[in-house]
């Protein structure tokens, strides 16, 4: 795939190397140097284009000056035929380069090249990683901190994938434990009460007030009839948290489909518990020596495993021992077990059971402090928690609108659900907007989502494209097609706005390669908006139709690869490229 960024890099470490050879052979350096230093991009590209600190490192095993090394390098450099135009001494001893045409031409034609494909990498070639993410409980309707997990989670997959990844998306579903207790206890007064009255059965303290129980408790009824108030109070709550898990799993998914997101695996807490998966697991962590008994319950030793983790990694131990570390129940004085006991299974099982190299969590921040504990319980399985499980936590949404805040849906009058959401503004413009970078706090304006107009950084960015369209479509009327990179003069192209433009586009693969290193999908988003504006500066200081014909075949084949690339960056973020706007 085409990283022109690191050819660049990899022909200026090339070109040196010769240079040096040639130079020490002629007796004007001492030979038997490795040489080493870092090539870069300048901040500042009035210093060049690209800059290597070669002569720098080599200075003290040379002994000699940097800058006159630097010197004997460029007068021995031989660029003919290589990216680059001239290369000059700078500073203490930098050599700066200048691209010239040849890599400009290989970018238009490299990207040509790969099609849809372009931006693809292979720093992550072989590993198997899975993506958790949403994972909301099943209990009732999806909300905003769904809704910014789900675009996060779904993009880094993307991503991931782009660098190389065997990706897994996988949804974990809660349907056991104490949250679906409480929602068959809550579906169970709503039904007695729709019976009985409201005022004959008292609702659960802990129940959940949501108007959707309403609706399930109505719906079971239907259904069922009115006699399950003579079943046994066990028969009634598993009937109903069925039924309640039947109605709403379907409904997670189809929201979830509406909002372009479709998983590889909807994964059932429940399956683990039936299994014994984790009993076994609470057994394996008893017989390393990690659990101990207490009031009828099992233990975990967590304050210890951590404690001796940090011991392990340096730090004193009367240091380790201020931090206020707990340890965990994993089964209750009752039999039943945790969920984080639970959690714990889950996570070996993506392990160990199923191989993933990584697995990586999309959490809301807060759920920071279950890090900790949860890594320590997979390093004591002997699984390395502190390496091969990641946890990204993004911050809260504030839904405002023309910047005050929303509480309520103007169309049902209760909290903002993800489907409230996606039944007020474009999914585009959701997608956009909820991959804001994971750490800060997001607020999301209403009124912004919807403008049609430079303000909205998505609608400016489509308009980008749709813009590229458009001419296109002109000037195929005026008889002009766009041609192939290798029968177009890329070196007319000496406008600052289309040096510019072109060095933009070869950013993508890099671009990609940090978002991934990073867990940060919303470098996209920045990088396209960097592009668009680009290419609309290109569009206004460079006449296209009109201009001489060779240089509006270079000019047309340049708009046309932006337009190539901004729709690729796009779908890396689940947003369209519209053809009109």
């Amino acid at each position: 795939m085409t990283n022109m960024i690191e050819a660049a890099k990899s022909e200026v470490a090339a070109l040196v190397e010769k240079a040096y050879l040639k130079a020490a052979g002629n007796g004007e350096l001492p030979a038997g140097v490795e040489l080493k230093g870092i090539v870069e991009i300048p901040k500042d590209t009035s210093n060049g284009d690209y800059a290597a600190s070669t002569a720098m490192a080599a200075a003290r095993d040379m002994r000699l000056a940097p800058r006159k090394i630097a010197e004997t390098l460029v007068a021995n450099l031989e660029l003919e035929g290589s990216y680059f135009a001239s290369a000059e001494v700078a500073g203490p001893g930098f050599i700066n380069f200048r691209l010239g045409d040849k890599w400009y031409g290989d970018v238009i034609g490299g990207i040509e090249a790969d099609g849809k494909d372009y931006g693809r990498g292979d720093s992550l070639s072989g590993q198997k990683i899975m993506v958790e993410f949403v994972s909301a409980n099943p209990t009732g309707p999806m909300h905003m901190g769904n809704a910014r997990g789900g675009v996060l989670g779904d993009a880094l997959a993307e991503i991931l994938s782009r660098e190389g990844a065997e990706v897994s998306r996988e949804f974990y579903v809660n349907d056991a434990g104490n949250q679906i207790e409480k929602f068959s206890k809550s579906i169970d007064a709503r039904y007695a009460q729709l019976l009985l009255g409201e005022d004959a059965v008292e609702f659960p303290e802990d129940g959940y007030q949501g108007a959707d129980i309403k609706d399930l408790a109505e719906l079971f009824r239907e259904e069922n009839g009115d006699g399950f108030l003579e079943k046994s109070e066990e028969e009634r709550h598993a009937a109903m948290a069925a039924f309640g898990l039947q109605h709403n799993l379907p409904k997670m998914k189809e929201d979830l489909s509406r909002y372009g997101i479709e998983y590889d695996k909807w994964f059932l807490e429940s399956s683990l518990h039936e299994s014994g998966f984790v009993e076994d697991t609470v057994k394996k962590l008893g017989e390393l020596g990690y659990t101990y008994e207490k009031d009828g319950a099992v233990w975990l030793a967590t304050s210890r495993i951590i404690r001796e983790k940090l011991i392990a990694g340096g730090k004193k131990p009367e240091d380790a021992e201020k931090l206020d570390l707990k340890d965990d129940v994993l089964r209750r004085a009752n039999g039943f077990y945790t969920y984080f006991a639970a959690d714990i299974a889950y996570h070996r099982n993506k392990l160990e059971v199923r191989g993933f190299d990584k697995a990586i969590d999309a959490w809301g921040a807060d759920h920071h402090g279950h890090i900790a504990r949860l890594k320590a319980a997979l390093d004591a399985l002997g699984l390395d928690g502190e390496h091969r499980l990641d946890i990204v936590l993004y911050q809260l949404v504030n839904l405002l609108r023309d910047g005050q805040a929303v509480r309520m849906s103007k169309r049902t009058g209760k909290a903002i659900s993800l489907t409230d959401l996606l039944d007020e503004i474009p999914l585009d413009a959701a997608r956009w907007f909820f991959s804001a970078k994971p750490d800060t706090h997001l607020d999301f304006d209403l009124g912004l989502a919807v403008r049609q107009d430079s303000e909205n950084p998505v609608y400016y960015v489509q308009y980008a494209h749709a813009r590229i369209v458009s001419l296109v479509n002109q000037l195929r009327e005026d008889g002009f097609e766009v041609k192939r990179a290798s029968e177009v003069d890329i070196s007319l192209l000496k406008d600052e706005s289309e040096i510019e433009l072109i060095k933009a586009l070869s950013l993508l693969p890099d671009e990609i390669r940090l978002a991934a290193r990073d867990y940060d999908p919303s470098r996209i988003n920045r990088y396209v908006t960097d592009l668009a504006a680009r290419f609309h500066r290109f569009y206004n200081s460079c006449r296209i139709r009109g201009a001489e014909e060779k240089l509006l075949e270079a000019r047309l084949k340049l708009a046309d690869t932006v337009r190539a690339v901004i729709e690729i960056a796009l779908s890396i973020v689940g947003v369209s490229a519209p053809d009109k706007m």
